[in-house]
């Protein structure tokens, strides 16, 4: 991978990790005891929930297997990382390692315990679920990896898309 490249991949998913770690700091400080804020009345308000599960809290008894796919996700987002040359796809990439990281950092660090811990989720979207800024780099990742795909942006551009 060209240096730049790999830089702008690293850069994009210390922004996301910084970004999705501070906002939880404040959530967990600012939003205990049950306290809620509403933000943009009645779509999103800020209250704090500690998720053991996946999106939509599936599979809150097997925190652990969210554990080994973060980290596997990590691992391969790193090594396919290092062969990028276009910045879309090191910028996308990037920040779908970030949010990667941050939720890994979750489920080995936080409450109940090492590779159990349970992920800091507080924007609450309409009761529909309740999210964080780490979900929203995967969500925009995965949407622009599909976008990349399909109009055939190539990953190396050194090497030609086919048609």
């Amino acid at each position: 991978m060209n240096s730049g490249k790999y830089g702008r991949f690293l850069v994009m998913a210390v922004l996301v990790l910084v970004a999705d770690q501070a906002s939880k700091f404040w959530a967990v400080r600012a939003l205990t005891d049950g306290r809620e804020i509403t933000v943009l009345p009645p779509l999103i308000d800020f209250r704090l929930v500690y998720n053991s599960g996946a999106a939509f809290s599936i599979g809150e008894s097997v925190t652990w297997v969210f554990t080994l796919a973060a980290a596997a996700a990590v691992a391969g987002i790193l090594y396919y990382g290092r062969r990028v040359t276009s910045p879309a796809w090191a910028l996308t990439l990037g920040a779908v390692l970030g949010g990667a990281v941050s939720h890994l950092g979750d489920r080995l660090f936080r409450e109940p315990g090492f590779a159990r811990g349970h992920v800091v989720d507080f924007i609450d979207y309409n009761g529909l679920f309740v999210g964080n800024v780490a979900d929203i780099a995967l969500v925009l990742g995965a949407a622009m990896l599909a976008f990349l795909s399909w109009r055939g942006v190539p990953v190396r551009e050194d090497v030609p898309s086919t048609p």
